[in-house]
């Protein structure tokens, strides 16, 4: 990684580590989901305004490392507006890039976490919202969504 790319991925994650953007409850949320990372305790709350098969607006609270609050964040001012399918591409892009490091230009302000792929034990940190929405999208079990089960 570039050192260039290594300090826009650093500042970026720490701007939405310390200063998450839709960190909120959301009233009018129809579907909700609950994640946690058992091994370093990152503990989220997924909220969505899912209309038809589209995210019109998605938030999320919690507690965690900086990685996971930033993955959170960004992703909930991602994906909003975007359809389900759609969704499920970035969410197999997002994934491949922190695991494997292979970058989509699906990904766009996304691909700073291009860096996590090289700190395997921060993937589960990076991931944790990710797998909490796909749950919530495919109607999975009652319960919290676990790391330990996700990867």
């Amino acid at each position: 990684m570039s050192t260039e790319l290594r300090e826009l991925y650093q500042s970026v994650i720490v701007d939405h580590g310390r200063r998450p953007r839709n960190y909120c409850s959301l009233p009018e949320a129809n579907c909700h989901k609950e994640g946690f990372n058992p091994l370093c305790g990152d503990h989220i709350f997924l909220h969505a305004e899912k209309i038809d098969e589209q995210i019109a607006k998605l938030s999320f609270e919690g507690k965690g490392c900086a990685i996971s609050m930033a993955s959170a964040s960004l992703m909930t001012e991602f994906l909003k507006g975007k359809n389900i399918s759609e969704i499920k591409k970035i969410f197999s892009d997002f994934h491949a890039l922190v695991t494997r490091g292979q970058s989509s230009d699906l990904l766009g302000k996304l691909t700073v976490f291009a860096g996590v792929q090289e700190f395997p034990a921060r993937v589960k940190c990076a991931t944790l919202a990710w797998h909490t929405l796909m749950a919530m999208l495919n109607h999975e079990a009652n319960g919290p969504v676990s790391t330990e089960e996700s990867i």
